[in-house]
């Protein structure tokens, strides 16, 4: 599949990894998606998409148009239809709570549809970015959606939030909660209701996921593999709990999770491939 992606202007790169499009025919249709450090809206032109939690004996959650996803902390299953066309926001994990008016544990290990969130204003959204004649102006609408959705004024404590999720991020959840708190002149649990309210999950399950994501980012499957030397660069210092910590996130041991990538050589392609690994 083809991506195009950027990180947006100002104002909105406070709250916004990137804006996307992608487009295509997918190689695979089923994908198994650990957690990651982001929240999420996706408008999908040509549709459905299906969404199971985790398990496929579940009935599956099925989106035509638009859908919100806060902070996931287990992985889900993901269906792309045989053709996609889809537009997509990777929020910052504090990046959603300006645009949408609920509290992120509303959103957090859940999906909603946009109409939802944003009171039926998703049919004018998907057209206009539905008649952009190409990436850039596709993007262009979004940012403009977005731009028009942003709060003016920061709600109480987010700017706390940013600030102490920039920490977290830089330091791959490698920073310990408490020191966070401290530099911010805050009790712990102070700071632990702030980021439930703003991102939907505690900094301490935030720095989990940020650990995660560095480790399993950094993986080359093309290239041996020392799993401990990784795992203690990533922050674990007791391989029992990284075995644990990763059969949970991906439902693989490292060695099964490194065969199916070496099964499928070249995959990754773009963002959209990175994380996430063919289920079917």
């Amino acid at each position: 599949m083809d991506y195009v992606g950027r990180v947006p202007a100002p104002p909105l790169d406070r709250f916004v990894d990137d804006v996307y499009c992608l487009t295509g025919v997918p190689r695979h249709r089923l994908m198994n998606v650990p957690p990651m450090p982001s929240a999420h809206l996706f408008l999908h032109l040509d549709g459905p998409v299906r969404l199971w939690d985790p398990d496929r004996s579940t009935e599956p959650a099925v989106f035509a148009d638009g859908w919100f996803m806060g902070v996931w902390t287990r992985r889900f299953l993901f269906e792309y239809p045989a053709r996609v066309r889809l537009v997509g926001v990777h929020f910052k994990p504090w990046g959603m709570a300006p645009f949408v008016g609920l509290p992120a544990t509303d959103l957090s290990d859940r999906w909603a549809p946009a109409d939802a969130v944003w009171q039926r204003s998703l049919d004018r959204m998907r057209h206009r970015v539905g008649d952009a004649t190409s990436a850039a102006g596709t993007l262009d609408v979004l940012e403009e959606e977005l731009t028009a959705r942003l709060a003016g004024t920061p709600a109480r404590g987010l700017d706390l939030v940013r600030h102490t999720g920039r920490r977290l991020e830089a330091a791959h959840g490698t920073v310990p909660v408490g020191a966070l708190a401290d530099a911010a002149g805050v009790s712990g649990n102070h700071l632990a209701n702030l980021y439930k309210e703003h991102v939907g999950v505690t900094p301490k399950r935030m720095a989990r996921i940020y650990r995660f994501a560095r480790l399993i980012l950094s993986v080359d499957a093309g290239q041996p593999v020392d799993w401990a030397d990784l795992a203690q660069s990533a922050g674990y210092f007791d391989h029992a709990h990284f075995s644990r910590e990763f059969k949970d996130f991906t439902g693989h041991t490292p060695t099964q999770y490194l065969a199916l990538w070496r099964s499928f050589p070249g995959e990754r392609s773009g963002p959209h491939d990175f994380g996430p690994m063919p289920a079917d």
